[in-house]
């Protein structure tokens, strides 16, 4: 009984302590301090660097104003570079989420084989990019390559596949989503579970055919789901560099180049570190810009299903 007194007595204490706005301020601090010094302090100067002819190395450097944006837009190889980014993260977006929403509802169902299928589609996700990319550049290379090999072996002639810049830049999309459709998978699959059955039997009992569910019940009750996956197909595809690093290195030239992919090149073999940051700083603008353009539609989806 003293113990259980000492203990209510200590309580509100403890409790007072902790609840005070100085006491809450302290305790945010050191993850403020961690932001700033590992994420807003590397921005600034990177934006910074943005307008200089820095080589990444030298401790000397001169201010050249907008010159590194203008040769950005101005420059053919960094327009496909440009372009090549968009597709990369669109094009992935649109896969992972059109397969991976077709895969949750043929195995919606739970069976010992739907979720030995979800497991193998899921398995290539935890995967490496690195070596993803790896294991399909022995599939498709000229010369031994597995895919060829089987050609060969029906008498029909060897393709290069990875040699003709515009299907280059879509097979690397298609690995990509190859690799990443069973996280969107899982993402609609838990949004699927939480669609109340009394739906979709209210739907059944007014005579409405599956495509007519799926279009009014389905499809908008997964809205917080699209959403999800959406903004993370998005970001993840813009930001492709593993999976072109170990296909194409960026070439045939900078064909399949990505933002990140060329900032490599022109950091490390180039010396350009001013150009890299400002194509570093275009790639957060265009990430930040399509994904607020993004998220904010898909939000305004969700409320308006809602009402």
């Amino acid at each position: 009984m003293r113990l259980g007194n000492q203990q209510k007595k200590k309580g509100p204490s403890v409790k007072r302590a902790l609840g005070s706005p100085a006491a809450l301020n302290l305790m945010y601090l050191p993850v403020v301090i961690l932001f700033i010094l590992f994420l807003v302090y590397p921005f600034i100067k990177g934006v910074q660097f943005s307008f200089t002819n820095w080589d990444g190395y030298s401790q000397t450097y001169k201010c050249i104003g907008l010159r590194n944006y203008r040769r950005m837009f101005t420059d053919h190889d960094m327009l496909t570079v440009i372009r090549n980014t968009i597709i990369y993260g669109c094009g992935s977006t649109l896969f992972q989420n059109t397969f991976g929403l077709l895969f949750a509802m043929l195995l919606r169902k739970s069976s010992r084989l739907n979720a030995f299928a979800r497991t193998l589609i899921y398995l290539p996700a935890i995967v490496s990019s690195l070596i993803m990319g790896y294991i399909w550049y022995f599939i498709l290379e000229l010369n031994g390559g597995a895919l060829n090999d089987v050609i060969l072996l029906f008498n029909g002639k060897a393709v290069n596949a990875l040699a003709n810049p515009n299907a280059s830049v879509w097979i690397l999309t298609g690995i990509n989503s190859f690799q990443f459709v069973g996280v969107s998978m899982i993402i609609y699959l838990a949004g699927l579970k939480n669609i109340p059955h009394e739906y979709m039997e209210a739907a059944a009992i007014d005579g409405a055919s599956p495509a007519q569910t799926f279009r009014t019940v389905t499809l908008p009750m997964l809205a917080p789901s699209i959403t999800v996956a959406v903004v993370l197909n998005l970001i993840g595809g813009l930001k492709l560099y593993d999976v072109i690093i170990a296909l194409t290195g960026g070439g045939p030239g900078y064909a399949t180049c990505s933002l990140s992919t060329m900032m490599y090149q022109l950091y490390f073999g180039r010396e350009d570190a001013g150009l890299a940051t400002a194509l570093g700083v275009l790639m957060f603008v265009m990430i930040t810009l399509i994904t607020v353009v993004a998220l904010t539609a898909l939000r305004r989806k969700e409320l308006a299903n809602e009402d």
